[in-house]
């Protein structure tokens, strides 16, 4: 028999959080793999006129992953690089949060081995299901670890969803990539860091973007593999367009009424890069400014809960020290999900 333990016994931290700590961005990394896929090469695959692909997404190209490669593989990579630019040796990490569709395995996580590899020694480590919104959803509770604990948490988006798509869907083989971004939280006191974050869902909209079979529902057999169902379906493009568009514009507006700011304050949005006509008319509705928003997905393609940390990494030397970036996502599911990060 288990001894009992109050909670008293085990208390969460050694001392009581300051008010005014945060949760900020000590480093960042990114993992794309080398291999490419341009979308020329797509449409000459698929018998698609030249250009359709980059005119109704704005993808150019999509990094695939090798045969030997998967999601643990990449994520490792972005992690070293975030640890790296933070300074901070692995045992100083206390957590690791991986925001993935696509596991190695169905059974063990994922995160335990990314921890393995990295030499996280020290951290808890679990995998988190939130499709393209789940990196904002996991950096949403990695914020309240860091600050309870006050400690730091390693927090990894990466996907390989080239093995998740049929490649002869030009709905979904022209959209989906691989890759991984990382981001490093520690706290601060309050002149940086996570200001404020808003998470929403609508499970009325579970099929609107889904993988049928492998799950308990629908457990795998031959004719399910056979009809293409542990694959990606998209069951209706144009409203989940409408909704994506709609509930990143949303996101963003209640998370900046949430910090009492308003758009003037913010420096950069950073969106899910889904696909260009997506960003475009969400920051229509939006009402930021092109130059304000950061679109990378020509040449990173959709790699879901990859896509923002990837874009924190690659265009980390357009941020100055103190900017106000907002950060939203819609993805499967739906979930939604906007933070507020000063630089």
């Amino acid at each position: 028999m288990l001894p009992e333990v109050s909670f008293a016994e085990r208390p969460l931290s050694q001392t009581p959080a300051p008010v005014d700590l945060r949760a900020a961005v000590l480093g960042v990394g990114a993992a794309l793999p080398a291999r490419r896929e341009t979308s020329a090469e797509t449409e000459r695959r698929l018998g698609l006129p030249a250009g359709w692909i980059v005119r109704r997404t704005g993808i150019r190209e999509r990094p695939m992953v090798r045969p030997d490669e998967a999601t643990s593989d990449l994520a490792v990579r972005a992690g070293a690089a975030a640890l790296q630019q933070a300074n901070l040796p692995p045992e100083t990490i206390r957590l690791l949060l991986l925001a993935t569709s696509t596991p190695d395995h169905l059974l063990p996580p994922t995160a335990p081995i990314v921890a393995h590899r990295l030499g996280l020694t020290r951290a808890g480590a679990i995998d988190l299901a939130g499709a393209c919104s789940g990196f904002l959803y996991a950096l949403t509770l990695a914020d309240s670890y860091v600050r309870l604990q006050q400690t730091h948490v390693l927090v990894v988006g990466a996907n390989v969803l080239s093995r998740r798509i049929n490649p002869n869907d030009p709905r979904t083989s022209a959209l989906f990539a691989d890759g991984a971004g990382a981001v490093v939280l520690g706290p601060v006191h309050a002149s940086r860091g996570i200001v404020a974050s808003w998470l929403g869902a609508d499970g009325a909209s579970w099929q609107d973007l889904y993988i049928p079979a492998g799950g308990s529902r629908l457990p795998l057999t031959p004719e399910r593999v056979a009809r293409g169902e542990h694959l990606m379906h998209l069951q209706n493009g144009p409203a989940l367009f409408r909704k994506a568009a709609a509930g990143m514009a949303e996101a963003g507006r209640r998370v900046l009424a949430q910090a009492g700011l308003t758009l003037a304050d913010v420096a950069w949005w950073i969106p899910h890069q889904a696909n260009h006509r997506l960003i475009e008319e969400a920051r229509r509705q939006l009402g930021i400014p092109a130059s304000r928003t950061i679109n990378v997905v020509e040449r990173i393609g959709n790699s879901s809960a990859a896509t923002i940390p990837l874009a924190l990494a690659l265009e980390a030397h357009r941020f100055q020290r103190g900017d106000l970036l907002l950060l939203t996502a819609v993805g499967a599911g739906l979930l939604s999900a906007a933070i507020l990060l000063q630089w």
